[in-house]
């Protein structure tokens, strides 16, 4: 499916001359929605035609890097909806995933009242203030707890705690199922609701047990329908032996990060911030921002050669590797995936409510940063490494994380002995 769209960058003129930036999307037959970026220029140094700032301009660098970013987060928006929705999306739902994109944070105001007082919504922006502060959440965690409060919201403005029951939450639940929310997210959003009741609970602003008693049924949840994506090692050969001319070193960055991560696995957010100084003789030190874990991680032969690769290069915060944003990463794999031929129709199985989905893409389609992790996890399975091993590696803390990956090899052994069978 093709939409039709446009996005620019335009300067909101109040009649001063220095005038905030915003990014203006258009969806064909819709309401354009307005996105201000947070920064301000001067007319003068607005180039209205590149809709850029103008060179001569001191904070023209940083200004268009973020213009950069946001014109490739609102690409990936508009595509995941092609792709994957193969529907024109509503403006709530572009302003949703945009956001979560680019991880904006809103700053949260401290609500002073006498507890007792507060709404349930106050307490709720109490709790991601106060809880994101001691967590150290991400933006990322923020906006998703901020997404949640505008479901809520908009489900029932006028919630209360008096009014929050085992009833109330199915009300809920049935309201995200009509929206088209997949068990999967639904399941997501009730989570992150039960932590902020069960601390509304213990903080004396809620008398009740719903954060206990609420177990909904959610069918696709348990994991057993999931594709889990990853890279066989064909694949991943495949994608070491591309080569890329001048032009496309974005490309051959993004190539070599992704495969760093294929052998050390490594969440984007963790190689994201790996530094020189984190890089050791024999192994990477590294304290994941996740789960706030410290990790020694061995190095093998194709991990130390990119780092070799970029020893004598200089980047910024002295960082080991040329790191693309997240957004932008993403967006070059699967160009990357689909020029090594990773193509492989792949099925995706998801449910809403009790109906059953199930649609197929090509493999490069499906191809986001987490799958290097993923692909690291099933090689090392693959290789006969422990479990345990390879949970010291990736930091995971439950053996029921690895289950997926396991049943994954098992196949795989079943396919590979049939082979004797030809024989």
């Amino acid at each position: 499916m093709k939409i039709a769209w446009s996005a620019k960058f335009i300067l909101h003129k109040r009649g001063k001359a220095v005038c905030p930036i915003r990014m203006r999307v258009t969806l064909r037959g819709q309401t354009p929605l307005d996105f201000p970026l947070g920064q301000s220029v001067d007319i003068d140094s607005w180039d209205a035609v590149g809709q850029r700032v103008k060179p001569g301009n001191p904070d023209a660098t940083t200004i268009n890097r973020i213009i950069d970013e946001w014109r490739s987060a609102i690409g990936e928006v508009i595509a995941r909806y092609e792709l994957l929705e193969k529907r024109i999306p509503d403006p709530g739902e572009v302003k949703e995933l945009f956001n979560d994109l680019v991880g904006r944070e809103t700053a949260i105001k401290e609500v002073i009242q006498d507890p007792v007082s507060l709404s349930f919504f106050q307490v709720y922006d109490k709790f991601t203030s106060t809880v994101g502060d001691e967590n150290q959440w991400t933006a990322a965690t923020f906006q998703k707890f901020k997404a949640l409060k505008k479901r809520l919201q908009s489900f029932d403005r006028l919630l209360s705690f008096h009014t929050l029951t085992d009833a109330k939450m199915q009300e809920f639940v049935s309201y995200m199922m009509k929206k088209g929310l997949k068990n999967t997210t639904i399941a997501k959003n009730l989570a992150f609701a039960r932590w902020f009741i069960r601390w509304a609970a213990i903080h004396g602003y809620y008398s009740g047990n719903v954060h206990e008693t609420f177990r909904p049924k959610l069918k696709g949840t348990d994991g057993n329908a999931k594709e889990i994506i990853y890279l066989t090692q064909e694949e991943v050969r495949a994608v070491a032996a591309l080569t890329f001319s001048d032009t496309d070193k974005h490309l051959e960055h993004t190539r070599d990060v992704f495969l760093f991560c294929c052998y050390t696995g490594l969440r984007f957010s963790d190689v994201a911030k790996l530094k020189r100084c984190d890089v050791k003789d024999t192994h990477i030190d590294v304290v994941t921002q996740k789960t706030v874990d410290g990790l020694k991680i061995e190095l093998n032969k194709h991990s130390r050669a990119i780092l070799d690769k970029y020893k004598d290069v200089k980047f910024r915060h002295d960082l080991a590797l040329p790191v693309p944003c997240n957004v932008r990463m993403n967006l070059y794999l699967k160009d990357i995936a689909k020029a090594a031929g990773i193509d492989t129709p792949t099925r995706i199985v998801y449910f809403n409510g009790n109906k059953r989905h199930e649609e197929v893409f090509p493999k490069w389609a499906l191809i986001t940063t987490h799958v290097a992790r993923r692909t690291f996890v099933v090689t090392a399975l693959q290789l006969g490494i422990a479990a345990e091993v390879i949970m010291r590696w990736t930091g995971h803390s439950k053996f029921e994380a690895m289950k997926p990956y396991i049943a994954i090899v098992d196949e795989l052994k079943k396919k590979s002995m049939n082979k004797f069978d030809e024989l």
